[in-house]
């Protein structure tokens, strides 16, 4: 019961503490789950993340339930889900019964505008971590490279770079094998 509760609890804090969606979590999921719980590696959390960006519905729900069902089974799937959305909940009813009242306010504005802010430094500094365990070697790369650049020049939903990504992954391993 204890690993259930862990779950939660742990996912309940990333869920209510994360600011700016599923890219600014990345910084809290590697520290709670992979250096502090040592639920997954650096390596297995860059493929549920890249997992919960494939499949349908919100990157950090899709997290967690992959960490929770790696961790505890099915049930810890669930029990990690259900705390990551939690405090969403209960934070969005909340803002939303005074949200309108305020939204105008120079200080909510503003304070809005420094949150941002934070949120892309977040993101940048998970790009980094993140950088430094997926590009280990020319192949890796190459890869990156053609996806910054992709994504810039076009106009492609994420999930297609995923799946190009995956499949070249695939083909480059399968020549490093032949040769």
């Amino acid at each position: 019961m204890n690993k259930y509760l862990d779950l939660f609890l742990t996912f309940a804090r990333i869920g209510g503490l994360t600011f700016g969606g599923g890219y600014a979590m990345l910084p809290m999921l590697q520290k709670e789950v992979v250096e502090k719980r040592g639920w997954a590696t650096e390596e297995e959390l860059m493929d549920y993340y890249a997992l919960g960006q494939c499949t349908p519905g919100i990157i950090a729900v899709n997290t967690a339930t992959f960490v929770g069902q790696n961790t505890a089974g099915n049930l810890g799937g669930i029990i990690a889900t259900l705390g990551v959305v939690f405090p969403s909940l209960i934070i969005i009813n909340l803002i939303a019964m005074f949200l309108q009242n305020f939204a105008d306010l120079p200080v909510v504005q503003n304070a809005f505008a420094g949150i941002r802010v934070c949120v892309c430094v977040l993101v940048f500094n998970a790009v980094v971590k993140l950088w430094k365990k997926a590009v280990v070697d020319k192949k890796t790369l190459i890869i990156f490279l053609v996806v910054v650049i992709g994504s810039f020049v076009f106009d492609i939903a994420p999930t297609i770079f995923v799946i190009l990504s995956a499949l070249a992954g695939i083909i480059l391993k399968n020549m490093e094998v032949k040769a």
